[in-house]
């Protein structure tokens, strides 16, 4: 789940629980908003912990290679 789902999940489980006033046989909105409020909240850590061990498991660059060549010149030729 993506932080963005997550607090999605925060708002609407607090408009069930806190702004919605309506009563369904066998079912509590207030329940019902409190359910998907913990959850989104579960989500937000669990994203938030994963994002910041990703950022920690990136391996650091290699050491720059220096590489040198060693040329003979050709013998000279005389006449």
């Amino acid at each position: 789940m993506t932080i963005g789902g997550s607090l999605a999940l925060i708002i609407i489980g607090a408009i069930l629980a806190y702004a919605v006033d309506l009563d369904i046989s066998g079912v509590d909105i207030r329940v019902v908003g409190i359910i998907l409020m913990v959850g989104g909240l579960v989500g937000l850590i669990i994203g938030i912990v994963r994002i910041a061990t990703a950022r920690r498991r990136v391996p650091p660059p290699p050491p720059a290679v220096r590489e040198e060549r060693y040329y003979e010149d050709p013998p000279r030729r005389t006449y």
